[in-house]
């Protein structure tokens, strides 16, 4: 069953103008930590309760699927002001796009600010995908994630990253336990916050494929949140690059973002989206 699948037709103003203005959740009015939604989740709280929900939930062959060609499933997702603290700003762009007439564009225009903990500075510039807002909640694990990506941004300094990806077993606004696939100064792609929050520890890791810029590359993760025996896996085209143990999810994935999350020590930079696929599957490839 598809759910959430864009048509086409539906007018782009309303997305043009949220990210002109800002669209908010209203649980996420008070603050700017809130407002970003993640704000805090990668530094403070990174532990969930399971509900017995999540526990019993059971797969149903869901799909959710975007190009980005109008708006209305995002209508009641949280969407990331634009501009972003005056220097990230986000849309649907023609400029570079793989199908359709439209991508979504993130642009860095300038440094972040600089800020210390609990503060979070970092780029962003983005739609959420908020499956526990659909008629049917998240999406029981595992999950297979596709979608394309046109990297324009150079990495330099060993301080500076950027996440492809972000997937949360969190339902709640503060987006804890969360698993990205990032890259940085390195160059190439690997899974982040395995097994636990704040590691890096891989059971598979490719450190010999840059990953390449402006083209389109098709990254493809299967994410197990499963509360015992949970894992990750990326893949590049047909390439695995990246797997990894995951602990401390519910067997859910709640809520995801693509686009723009970055470190503030990058200037400029933009990147594309197009074609993102998320689909139950009962085994990982």
């Amino acid at each position: 069953m598809y759910e959430g699948t864009i048509n086409k037709s539906i007018c782009i103003t309303w997305f043009l103008s949220c990210f002109l203005l800002g669209c908010q959740k209203p649980k996420e009015s008070q603050t700017l930590e809130l407002l970003a939604g993640t704000a805090l989740a990668y530094q403070a709280a990174t532990t969930i309760v399971c509900t017995n929900e999540q526990l019993t939930k059971t797969q149903q062959g869901r799909i959710f699927q975007t190009s980005f060609e109008s708006t209305s499933e995002f209508s009641s997702f949280y969407i990331v002001p634009s501009p972003y603290q005056s220097v990230a700003t986000h849309g649907q762009s023609t400029e570079q796009k793989r199908t359709g007439t439209y991508s979504h564009k993130a642009s860095i225009t300038g440094l972040g600010p600089t800020c210390f903990y609990p503060q979070n500075c970092n780029h962003r510039g983005y739609p959420t995908i908020q499956l526990n807002k659909l008629a049917s909640g998240g999406f029981k694990t595992p999950v297979l994630i596709e979608f394309y990506v046109y990297l324009d941004m150079d990495l330099t300094s060993n301080q500076d990253w950027f996440s492809f990806a972000t997937f949360s077993a969190d339902a709640s606004d503060s987006w804890r336990r969360v698993v990205l696939v990032n890259i940085d100064a390195k160059d190439y792609v690997y899974l982040m916050h395995v097994p636990t929050h704040n590691q890096n520890v891989h059971t598979y890791q490719v450190t010999n494929l840059p990953f390449p810029r402006r083209q389109w590359k098709k990254i493809t993760t299967c994410l197990d949140f499963a509360p015992q025996g949970g894992f990750a896996k990326v893949w590049v085209d047909s390439t695995l690059v990246s797997t990894a143990n995951v602990s401390g999810g519910c067997g859910v994935l709640e809520q995801a973002h693509l686009g723009l999350y970055a470190s503030p020590t990058l200037s400029s930079g933009n990147v594309y989206n197009d074609d993102v696929r998320i689909e139950e599957v009962s085994v990982c490839p």
